[in-house]
């Protein structure tokens, strides 16, 4: 079995808390629930797929509208984080 670290706000936890207490559970078991049933939710990578599609045509038709854009011009986590 693995162990993970996963960070929350604050009001977030605490709800997880509650809904774990009002079940009888705890916050690992709610989260071990959640990632068995997203994993088992069958061929999601067809799904995912689709909407990457969708996505993509998106990303076309706005490059037609304003020639300068593109997606993969981002900013370095420094320049993003520069004050």
């Amino acid at each position: 079995m693995k162990n993970i670290t996963v960070s929350l706000e604050d009001d977030l936890y605490r709800k997880a808390r509650v809904a774990a207490a009002e079940t009888d559970s705890s916050v690992t078991a709610l989260v071990r629930e959640f990632l068995t049933t997203l994993t088992a939710e069958g061929n999601r990578a067809t799904e995912v797929g689709k909407d990457s599609s969708a996505i993509l045509e998106t990303i076309e038709k706005i490059r037609k509208r304003h020639p300068g854009f593109d997606p993969s011009n981002r900013l370095s986590r420094d320049e993003v984080h520069a004050r």
